[in-house]
Formats: C-alpha cells, sequence, structure tokens
C-alpha cells in the first residue's frame, strides 16, 4: 500500500517481519539517542530491540555494550559533562583501563578521533570474514600482544565501531565455569527476538587462552539446547565471534606458530604513520588538558615504547627514596608484582591498612596523596572479580622494570630483599577476601615460568625439548634473577619463607626441590622437599618432581662413572635403588593422573605448579618410567661382562633381559669386582628382568595414546613424542637382533633354520613397529612398500601356524587382517592383499573364538570396518558393544577428558573401496599449511569442503534422548558425537544424518545435521 504511493522504489528501504520489542526499538532508535529511556540492541534486519534492567541482570558474567551506549546520562551541554570528559580521558591516557567513554567522546567530536593501532582494520577484517564465511555457530579469533601496546583497547575500540553488526559484550570475569557463560551469551544472542544476532564477545587475557576450545564447545552446546542448530545455508545471524586477547612475550612468534586467518598480533612498536597520529593526539589533549606531558602511559606509546624515557621517569621519581618508609615499601611491593605478574594489584583497603589510614581518612585520593611523589606512577582500578574491589596498580607494565633496575642501581635494593620484605609482612597474609586476590600473584610470580625458544641444534641433543624448540624456562624470571645475583641461600630462604605463608599449597615447596636439584644438584634437599610437596597434596606433578630427582641423581652417577677408570660395584647397588624409587615415583605419577577425579582437579588447580597447563600430565609418568628404564640398561651395558662394545657381549645382555640365559650361565667366577657385580645382579634380578616387557607394554600403551587420541597441539605432547621415538630407536638397537647377525646364526644351527626364520619374521615386525594393532595403523601415511612387507610376514606366520599360544594366534590374526586393509588403501593391486570376502571369513573365525569379552578392542574394531552395513551380518550392535566394553576396560585411563579420533571413515563405494583413509582425505589439501588443517579437522570445517562430501557416505540416524544412532531398516546402531557440542540435549527423538569415523572406541558420527 505504502509502495503505491510513493514514485520510487522502497524495498532497500524497508524492513520486514519484526517483533513488536524490534519495532519499539527501531522507533526509539530513529529518534534522537538522547531522548531514549532505554539502552538499545542491535536486532534483525537492521531494526533494534529495548535491553530491559530485568533482563541485564540475568547476564552477570558480561558487561554489554549498547547501540546508545553513554547516551541520554548527563546533560552534555553542562560544566559536569566536560569536567566528566577531562577526568576519563585523563585517568585513560595516564594509564588507565580504556572505557567505553573514551570511544563517545571521540565520536562526538569527529575532527579528534581515537587514535587506532595499524592491526585496526586487519582485525576488523578478520572478524567480518569469520561472520561472512565460517559455518560454526561459534568462531574463535586470537589476538597477541605484547602487554601494555594497546591489544585490549584495540578490541574494544573494535567493538564500539561494530555495535550496530553485533551484540557486544566483554567477559568480566575469566574465573567463572565456561558453560555458566555459554548460557549467558545464548540468552543476550536471542534476546526480545525471534531471529538470533550475533554476538561479538571479548575475552581479555584468560588463564585458558592456551586451550580455549572447551568454551568454544560449550557455546555450541549451549545453542544447540536451546535449538539454535544453523545450517550452512542459514546465514551469519546465529554465531558467536570469540575475539581472545592474549598479553605474549613473543606475540610474533605465537602467531606465525599458528598463522592461520583466526589470528593477529600486535607488538610494542609503532609504524611511522602511528607515530604521527600519536604526535597529533598529543597536540589535541594539550588543547583541553593541562600538562598531558605528565600521562606517562600515552607519552611512552607516543615515543614509540621508548625505554630511555621510562629510564628517566624512573630516576626522577625515585630521587631520595628512603625503603625503611611504609610508601616506599608499598611501592616497591607494586613495582615487584606489576612487573612479574600482568594486571596485578593490591586492593585499596589493604593499602589503606598498611599506610594506616585511619577510617576518617579514607578516601580514593587519600592513598595516592600519601604516596606522594610515587602516586605519579600509580592508579586506581575497579577490578570486577570477587564482587568488585577497588585496586591499586602501577600505571604501565614497562615502569614496574625500571623503578626496580633503578632501585637496585641507585640504592642497591634487589627483589630479593623486596620479596622477603613483602614476605614478612603479617598483614597481607591475613585471613579476608581481598588477601586471596592478593596471595595468587605473589605465588605466581615465585613460580610461573615462561616460554623460551631453544635453537634448532639444541633441540636434537637433549630429551627435555620438542621438535619445534619450544619449551618452558626452568624457573620463574624472578627465581632466576635472584639466583644470578646472589645464589642458592637466598633463593632457598625465600621459598622456605613462602612455604610458611602457604601451607597447603604444594607449589611451593616443589618450586624449590626442582631448584635445588637442577640449579645446586643438591639431590637429599631437593628430595626433602620433594617429599614435603607430596606429604602436602598427592598429585601427578608431585610424584612426578619426586621421579625428576632420582632421575637427575641417575644421569649424574652415570656422568661421573664414565670419567673414572676403575669400577665399584656398590654403584651398581646405588643406581639400581635410585631406578627402583625412581619409576615407582612416576608410576604412582601416572596412577593419579589416570585416575584423579576431574571436580578435585578443577577445586585444586590453585595448588599445582604452573610447570604444565591444567590437565596436561596426560603420559608424562610412562615417559619418565622409560626414560630410567634405558638409563638402567645403560648402566648394565657398561659392566665389564655386557659391554655393548663387545657384539657377543651385547648378545649375553640381550639374552639376559629377554630371559633366555641366566646370570649364572652366562659368568664364571673370576675377580672379585665381577662377583660382587654378579650378586648384586642376582639380588634385584627380578626387577632387572621385568624391564624389557615393562618397557615394551608402555611403548605399546604410548602408541595407542599418540594414534588414537586427538591431538590438542600441546608442547608437552609434542617433547613426549619426540622422546619415545627416540626411545624406541635404543629399543631397537638393543634387543632387534641384525638381518645379518640373524643369517649367521641360520648357517651355524640348520636344524632351527625354520625357528630362526620364524623369529626374524617377528623382529622384523618389532623393529618396524608392526607388532601391534597401533603400529599397523600408524602405517596409513607411509610408504606402500613397508606395509606390502610387513603383510608378507604376516602371511608368512599365519601359514606356519606356530603360536606359542592363543592370545598370540589371536593377535598376529587380528594384526594380518588390519595390514591387509591398509595394504588395500595404499597399494589395492598388490599381489597380497586378500578379498573383502576372505578377511571377513577369518576375522569371524577369529570373533567365534574371542567371543566378546576380549579384552582387546582391536577385533571389533575390525568388525566395524569389515561387516558394517548394509552386509549379512547382523550382529554390528553387539560388536559396538563390546568394543566400547573393552576400549574402556584397556583404554579408559589415556582417554580421560580427552577425545578419540578416527583413522578410517565410511565412504561411498563398497567392499574395501568403501574405507577411506584420513591421509586420503588430506591429499584433498596439499597446499594448505598443516596447522590450518588441523584446524578444520578440529572444528568439523572439514566436513563443509566439496572434496570430502564428495568422497564419503552420509548416513542417516536419529538423536533420541541426547544419544546418536544410525539407522538401516530395522537396524539402530549406537554412534557417539565426535563432538559433543553437535547434538541438542532432550528427551524428543529427532532425524538427523551425518559422517561416520570408526575410531578405537567405537563408532564416531561428524556434522551432525538436523533435518528440521
Amino acid at each position: 500500500m505504502i509502495q503505491e504511493k510513493c514514485d520510487f522504489d522502497i524495498d532497500h528501504l524497508s524492513i520486514y517481519e519484526l517483533t513488536l520489542s524490534e519495532i519499539n526499538g527501531t522507533i526509539m532508535a530513529l529518534g534522537p539517542f538522547s531522548q531514549s529511556s532505554g539502552r538499545l540492541l542491535p536486532s534483525s534486519g537492521s531494526s533494534a530491540v529495548v535491553l530491559k534492567q530485568k533482563d541485564e541482570d540475568l547476564m552477570t558474567a558480561l558487561d554489554i555494550l549498547c547501540l546508545n551506549q553513554c547516551q541520554n546520562i548527563y546533560d552534555e551541554n553542562s560544566p559536569e559533562f566536560h569536567n566528566i570528559r577531562i577526568k576519563v580521558e585523563e585517568e585513560f591516557y595516564r594509564g588507565g583501563k580504556v572505557k567505553w567513554w573514551n570511544f563517545y567522546f571521540c565520536d562526538k567530536d569527529k575532527e579528534k578521533p581515537f587514535v587506532k593501532r595499524d592491526k585496526y582494520e586487519n582485525v576488523k577484517k578478520m572478524i567480518r570474514n569469520q561472520l561472512r564465511d565460517s559455518k560454526n555457530i561459534c568462531a574463535l579469533l586470537t589476538l597477541f600482544h605484547h602487554p601494555g601496546c594497546g591489544g585490549t583497547t584495540l578490541a574494544k575500540n573494535l567493538m564500539w565501531d561494530l555495535r550496530k553488526e553485533f551484540r557486544c559484550a566483554v567477559l568480566k570475569d575469566n574465573t567463572l565455569p565456561k558453560m555458566e557463560v555459554a548460557i549467558q551469551v545464548r540468552r543476550l544472542m536471542k534476546l526480545e527476538s525471534e531471529t538470533p544476532s550475533p554476538v561479538l564477545l571479548l575475552v581479555d587475557d584468560s588463564k585458558e587462552t592456551e586451550n580455549p576450545h572447551d568454551f568454544v564447545n560449550c557455546i555450541h552446546r549451549a545453542a544447540l539446547e536451546d535449538s539454535l542448530h544453523i545450517n550452512v545455508d542459514e546465514g551469519p545471524n546465529c554465531k558467536v565471534i570469540i575475539l581472545n586477547c592474549v598479553r605474549s612475550h613473543s606475540p610474533k612468534e605465537q602467531y606465525r606458530k599458528l598463522k592461520t586467518a583466526q589470528c593477529q598480533y600486535l607488538e610494542a612498536s609503532l609504524t611511522p604513520e602511528e607515530q604521527k597520529e600519536f604526535k597529533k593526539k598529543l597536540n589535541e589533549l594539550k588543547e583541553t588538558h593541562e600538562k598531558p606531558e605528565n600521562f606517562y602511559s600515552f607519552m611512552f606509546l607516543k615515543s614509540n615504547f621508548d625505554e630511555v624515557y621510562i629510564k628517566d621517569l624512573a630516576r626522577n621519581t625515585l630521587e631520595n627514596f628512603d625503603f625503611s618508609s611504609k610508601k616506599a615499601k608499598l611501592f616497591a611491593f607494586l613495582a615487584l608484582l606489576n612487573n612479574h605478574v600482568a594486571e596485578s594489584e593490591i586492593s585499596l583497603s589493604l593499602c589503606e591498612d598498611f599506610l594506616g589510614l585511619n577510617m576518617i581518612q579514607r578516601q580514593e585520593d587519600s592513598v595516592l596523596d600519601k604516596m606522594n611523589p610515587y602516586s605519579n606512577f600509580l592508579i586506581i582500578d575497579t577490578v570486577e572479580q570477587l564482587g568488585g574491589y577497588k585496586g591499586i596498580r602501577i600505571l604501565h607494565k614497562a615502569i614496574a622494570p625500571a623503578c626496580l633496575e633503578e632501585l637496585e642501581k641507585r640504592y642497591n635494593l634487589k627483589v630479593s630483599d623486596i620479596t622477603m620484605e613483602l614476605l614478612h609482612c603479617d598483614l597481607f597474609f591475613r585471613v579476608g577476601v581481598v588477601k586471596s586476590r592478593f596471595m595468587p600473584p605473589i605465588k605466581q610470580m615465585l613460580i610461573e615460568r615462561q616460554c623460551r625458544k631453544v635453537k634448532s641444534s639444541q633441540v636434537k641433543s637433549t630429551l627435555l625439548s620438542n621438535k619445534e624448540g619450544d619449551e618452558r624456562e626452568p624457573f620463574s624470571p624472578l627465581v632466576d634473577k635472584i639466583h644470578n645475583q646472589q645464589g642458592r641461600q637466598t633463593v632457598q630462604e625465600i621459598f622456605v619463607k613462602a612455604s610458611s605463608r602457604f601451607v597447603t599449597s604444594s607449589s611451593i615447596p616443589q618450586a624449590l626441590a626442582r631448584y635445588l636439584y637442577i640449579k645446586d644438584r643438591d639431590f637429599p634437599e631437593a628430595l626433602k622437599w620433594a617429599e614435603k610437596a607430596k606429604n602436602i597434596k598427592e598429585n601427578p606433578y608431585t610424584y612426578d618432581t619426586i621421579g625428576q630427582i632420582h632421575k637427575s641423581k641417575l644421569k649424574s652417577n652415570i656422568d661421573r662413572e664414565k670419567q673414572e677408570t676403575s669400577h665399584n660395584p656398590e654403584d651398581l647397588n646405588t643406581n639400581i635403588k635410585i631406578a627402583d624409587n625412581a619409576i615407582a615415583a612416576f608410576k604412582r605419577a601416572q596412577e593419579l593422573a589416570n585416575t584423579v577425579d576431574e571436580l578435585e582437579k578443577e577445586a585444586a588447580v590453585d595448588d599445582e605448579l604452573d610447570d604444565y597447563p591444567r590437565n596436561s600430565y596426560n603420559v608424562y609418568g610412562y615417559v619418565g618410567m622409560l626414560e630410567i628404564i634405558f638409563l638402567v640398561f645403560e648402566i648394565l651395558s657398561r659392566l665389564p661382562f655386557f659391554e655393548e662394545s663387545n657384539p657377543m657381549k651385547k648378545r649375553y645382555l640381550q639374552s639376559f633381559l629377554k630371559e633366555t640365559i641366566s646370570i649364572t650361565s652366562m659368568y664364571e667366577e673370576g675377580n672379585e669386582i665381577n662377583n660382587r657385580y654378579v650378586e648384586i645382579i642376582k639380588e634385584y634380578e627380578h626387577f632387572l628382568l621385568g624391564l624389557k616387557t615393562e618397557a615394551k607394554e608402555t611403548f605399546e600403551i604410548l602408541d595407542s595414546y599418540f594414534m588414537y587420541i586427538k591431538p590438542n597441539n600441546s608442547e608437552f605432547d609434542s617433547k613426549n613424542r619426540w622422546t619415545v621415538c627416540e626411545l624406541f630407536k635404543k629399543y631397537v638397537t638393543l634387543f632387534c637382533t641384525s638381518p645379518e647377525e640373524m643369517k649367521k646364526e641360520r648357517q651355524y644351527n640348520p636344524n632351527l633354520n625354520l625357528k630362526i626364520y620364524i623369529e626374524e619374521q617377528r623382529l622384523f615386525l618389532e623393529k618396524n613397529q608392526a607388532d601391534t594393532f597401533t603400529g599397523i595403523l600408524q602405517h596409513l601415511d607411509k610408504p606402500a612398500e613397508e606395509i606390502e612387507r610387513i603383510t608378507e610376514c604376516y602371511a608368512f606366520l599365519q601359514q606356519q601356524q606356530q603360536f606359542i599360544n592363543k592370545k598370540q594366534k589371536t593377535k598376529e590374526t587380528v594384526n594380518y587382517i588390519l595390514s591387509n586393509i591398509v595394504l588395500y588403501l595404499l597399494k589395492p593391486n598388490s599381489k597380497h592383499v586378500k578379498s573383502h570376502s576372505d578377511l571377513s571369513a577369518l576375522l569371524l573365525t577369529t570373533l567365534q573364538d574371542v567371543g566378546l569379552h576380549y579384552p582387546f578392542p582391536d577385533p571389533y574394531y575390525l568388525a566395524l570396518l569389515l561387516f558394517w552395513p548394509p552386509g549379512e551380518n547382523t550382529d554390528i550392535g553387539a560388536y559396538v558393544r563390546a568394543i566400547r566394553n573393552s576400549s574402556h576396560k584397556r583404554l579408559t585411563s589415556l582417554f580421560r577428558n580427552r577425545s578419540t579420533v578416527a583413522h578410517l571413515y565410511l565412504g561411498k563405494a563398497m567392499g574395501l573401496k568403501r574405507l577411506v583413509s584420513k591421509p586420503q582425505l588430506d591429499e584433498n589439501f596439499k597446499k594448505m599449511r598443516r596447522d590450518t588443517l588441523a584446524q578444520l579437522w578440529r572444528n568439523g570445517d572439514i566436513f563443509k569442503d566439496i572434496a570430502i562430501i564428495n568422497r564419503l557416505h552420509r548416513v542417516s540416524g536419529t538423536v533420541e534422548q541426547g544419544e546418536v544412532f544410525a539407522n538401516y531398516g530395522t537396524i539402530k546402531i549406537p554412534v557417539r558425537p565426535a563432538l559433543i557440542a553437535g547434538i541438542r540435549s532432550g528427551y524428543s527423538t529427532e532425524k538427523v544424518s551425518f559422517y561416520l569415523g570408526f575410531a578405537i572406541n567405537g563408532p564416531l558420527a561428524y556434522d551432525i545435521q538436523y533435518e528440521n
């Protein structure tokens, strides 16, 4: 009707299908904001809705940015408004946290815009690209930045400018449960609108930034529980984009390490253009502020982060510094804390108590007045945690180290003196809410270690480094500095005093133990403090430290003995005892890592040492056990009758450890020293003879871990994998006889020719890590020639039927079937490949032998591959239950809090042709960076690619009461969602479709799509 009255097309000016709330909000937004009485949020179709106070009160975790933020609060022509503007700008440019008001004031005066860093447009483009292109409900973007270079300010500036396109919010408290925050984000997305709106969420310096994908999954889950499942064609409305700001000492390196379209970096360095903008801003500030040159944070940025500028300020401000005065002590404490812990502060009330201000004197400015002349370097912030309170900190991160340097240089006041004075101050350790906020930074500066880069040439020379050469410093920067300046005694005194302050924390004595064995090699004293830590709290980390002390002691003994010309049998006695204790400690650490309850972990996180990210211990105990075992092997190989350099004596050692020859049968009584060696070996024979088996079983466990578990890109996983590979090479050298030696043995023993040849085949399989189910799966991305030779080996062993027992027969038969499948995928025309029907028949016979309660999941995994519908076998549901049960019993400790990964997927063909391996799918992305491809697999975006869609078969199924099933006629097969966030909760039955992957604990459903 309106179109008929107009003589032009009004379609592009029209908004359709608005709710009453959206109509109301849009009308309010069309009028002058100064007349609007409500806070407005953007909504669908360029409309707006009112954010009601009752709704905002339900989203306590979020600081919500509105369309009309800062509007209609003051009379903008009044002196009060002018004074507020002056105060807010002064506070920010001095070093306070940026407020929405800062952007509002700049918007009011278009000729004086807010200074934008050069990466502003890059990050804005990154956000808009994700909104437009990402097919996920939630996208995670990361901005790495130097502390104090404007990273958070840039992020908030972007939110201000994008507030018409997104519903924007800042996460106020990083300590809140992720699911609770996700539910509030979902509420914000749907508020007052039938059509959800995109949300831009800023997460600033969360402790979970190294592994934030749990938060992403929670948002997925929260959205799906509210029936917000988004299909590819539904557009960008239902998206949450998390802008994750991460403080880093090396932002560029972290960016390069990831280098995906989802990250950017910002450094403490200005471009020439940025320097011009800051110079221009200074001239603008001179027009409205007195002495803007005293806005030290701004001036530091304007100087292009010039350290000389900061050092001059520190020298002038700290003139006549008297550490005996309370104000000087408090300033030194703040400098120490702010230098080592970003954004740390001391509560205003605690500062008032320390300075002795009575209730009448207590006003915000009174503390700063009392702190003169140091108050020029201080600012009062509002802290959101613990219900909110005011805290005092130093203006800028760069000021703190400059002040500490000046205090040491001019007054010989070392950081150790300040630390000890802080620890001796009873006031700071009294029970109270603010104390609980103040104490963690004190502990953090003593124990938190930083990452460092290791040269590639050093990486291969040490098992302490992973393949990327990225590892942690041994100690916190504070402990390192004190050690370099004053040595052990001062460091130990500080830790001892800290231990008396943090009596329930195991991390302080644990850190001291690490210091003593690494820096001073005082193993007895280190062990005493490690035991104290363990007695406070038994966890994987405290036991691991005990194991590491024993390991270091063992290595130290070996190095010393190598330099000695004479042999002392008592050294062997001592070393075996140390090794036994070390293995016991690592074993206990691993047991605790396998069984510790997640709730207990969350509750006790403050007591854990920050040597490892939370929940990262994983398989460290297994690796420690292996390292000790091979140190024992090295010790034995240096004994006179086991010398590795002598081929015959090396065979003696090999035979002894394999339990084929006893120590008495290979050694005749000789000199007194050798007799004593034999006595010691007999004494510990049970321990020594169990080492080879323990090593082999541990290698198999670790192979399963690295093969079956979804990688988390942890530096610890990379480091452990590299360590295990190096140790396996040693295993092969020691236990896997070379083909030349086997050939000689066949010539000497012609009657044993067949038996020796069979043994040779098994040694070949072991050497190539093909004697296990996991090892064969690893050949999916290796040359076809290797698996062809392996399959040939297994075919020969099947033909001979010479098995030690039924267990070996089942294992080798199962491995033979899998080797055929892998060989088919790599070289389908190989003459060694058996047909699908032959393999199925062989597997069926094996399954009849083992039943449905076999302790290993391997035969049931093959059943899924060969018998998956459509087919004649209707027992597939029984095999799914069997694989779940056996993998739970066998591998549950490895799966704890980690997801499994599929290496084979269901394709569109039949027979063996329908199996598609992950390496085959990866072939479609050869030109893509590996880390980018890994990210696609992690978030499931890989299944949106046309190459994957064309290759894999989409299975029809249902979700019933939160459980997923694949449906084939009347057959209903339980499967697990690969991403738990991929399904809605509830009790209704809904039709879905998905891609199917085969994991060691059962079938997995990928890219679950709901029909409705």
